[in-house]
């Protein structure tokens, strides 16, 4: 039988999510949290911080000090909700979208390498695939926590 976790290991160490910086762009470092954390904002309209930090799947203490990191940085604005005072909304600077859309070309131009050594029908069963695992995760009463 396969080892279904020692090929989810080396899919994830090829994919660089235990790198602890996974891009740079010009004299920028930005580690793998810092962006999952600039492509959910930037997929979302004035998302809240707790909005992000539920959906990256982070307490909000350890994501206030990734947000203030990248407010230093100075990719991510935070500001006060109009609708809300106790919410703060989260919003990517001009070099915030810059980098993000960087990190995306980066990302795309890898993927499309990684898919041209596949056929058509390949590619389409990996996608599915990963639809469905995803899919199935989402499902689980131990998705989204670490392991005990």
């Amino acid at each position: 039988m396969e080892n279904i976790r020692e090929i989810l290991q080396i899919t994830m160490r090829r994919f660089g999510v235990l790198d602890k910086n996974c891009c740079s762009v010009g004299n920028t470092e930005i580690s793998l949290v810092q962006s999952h954390i600039l492509y959910e904002i930037d997929n979302r309209n004035n998302p809240s911080m707790q909005e992000i930090a539920e959906v990256i799947g982070m307490d909000i203490t350890t994501f206030s000090r990734q947000i203030q990191s990248l407010i230093k940085m100075e990719l991510v604005d935070k500001r006060q909700s109009l609708n809300d005072k106790r919410v703060y909304e989260l919003q990517l600077t001009l070099q915030g979208k810059a980098i993000a859309a960087s990190i995306d070309t980066q990302m795309n131009q890898y993927l499309d390498e990684v898919f041209s050594f596949m056929s058509d029908f390949e590619k389409e069963t990996v996608i599915r695939s990963l639809k469905l695992f995803n899919s199935s995760m989402a499902k689980s009463n131990m998705c989204c926590r670490p392991v005990k």
